[in-house]
């Protein structure tokens, strides 16, 4: 990949992370709002499903019935296991146009004076890829968190009932012990949603565009690729496509590569322990 983009990086330097136009016509590439796009998503995903990822882990690891938590537990990892073309379908079908006949207007009637909810309803734009990025990221953080906290010893639980904590006390005890794996989890989710790639084209609206508001559309640095490797025409058009794929290679990376050391040492801790 660095071979590949060498063309790019040496027609633009820093200035291709920093850039704001991209323009295949003029042959003028600018990253800056791709990866505006790849991370507002990807973060914004993860805000709206940690609280649903953690509460559904706590759930099945702490209170749930035998009969129920089976059937529950299966259900998430179906959900990880569905194809993301399968979520864009769905994001095609059924949310962009509930988005665009009754959440978005609804918004933009209500919250219409903040940037964030302004233009037009079209259903495709950041705002749906969001919604699907966190319905696929769910799965991901919910299964791994169930499984850091299920690794921490039942005496852990016993004695802090033995000294009197009520049920939701002893949880919260747990939970501090089994934080370190579920940020890994958060970590690993995150690198999901940012290297997500058919369901998000799909909904996005594809275009290179910085804007506060989420009816816009935008663009993903694995959307981009996706949907734009096929037309590159020339070689530093081609080459600038393959600097984005290393740069999201390098990103993702990084994150996976924390999110499994920091579930690898508290499994560790807890087997030693």
């Amino acid at each position: 990949m660095y071979l590949g983009s060498k063309p790019s990086i040496e027609k633009f330097g820093w200035r291709f992370l920093t850039s704001s136009t991209w323009d295949p016509v003029q042959e003028i590439f600018g990253a800056l709002p791709i990866i505006y796009g790849t991370v507002v998503s990807s973060l914004l995903a993860l805000i709206i499903t940690l609280p649903l990822s953690i509460g559904v882990a706590i759930f099945l690891a702490e209170t749930a019935p035998p009969w129920l938590e089976k059937p529950l537990s299966f259900l998430v990892e179906l959900l990880a296991g569905i194809p993301s073309v399968v979520y864009g379908l769905w994001g095609i079908f059924v949310l962009v146009p509930f988005l665009r006949d009754t959440v978005e207007p609804y918004l933009s009637d209500k919250f219409g004076n903040l940037p964030f909810f302004t233009g037009a309803p079209y259903g495709f734009g950041l705002l749906a890829a969001v919604l699907i990025l966190s319905i696929m990221v769910l799965p991901i953080i919910a299964s791994i968190s169930r499984d850091v906290l299920r690794s921490v010893p039942q005496s852990q639980r016993e004695a802090a009932l033995a000294l009197g904590a009520t049920k939701w006390q002893a949880t919260k005890i747990v939970l501090k012990d089994a934080m370190p794996g579920i940020f890994g989890a958060t970590m690993l989710g995150l690198g999901r949603a940012i290297g997500e790639t058919m369901a998000v084209t799909m909904v996005i609206g594809n275009r290179a565009l910085i804007s506060p508001s989420l009816f816009d559309p935008s663009y993903t640095m694995a959307s981009v690729i996706a949907n734009e490797f096929t037309e590159a025409t020339s070689q530093l058009y081609l080459s600038s496509l393959i600097e984005l794929a290393l740069v999201l290679f390098i990103i993702t990376i990084i994150i996976n590569g924390l999110a499994r050391l920091l579930v690898w040492s508290m499994e560790r801790r807890w087997k030693a322990s």
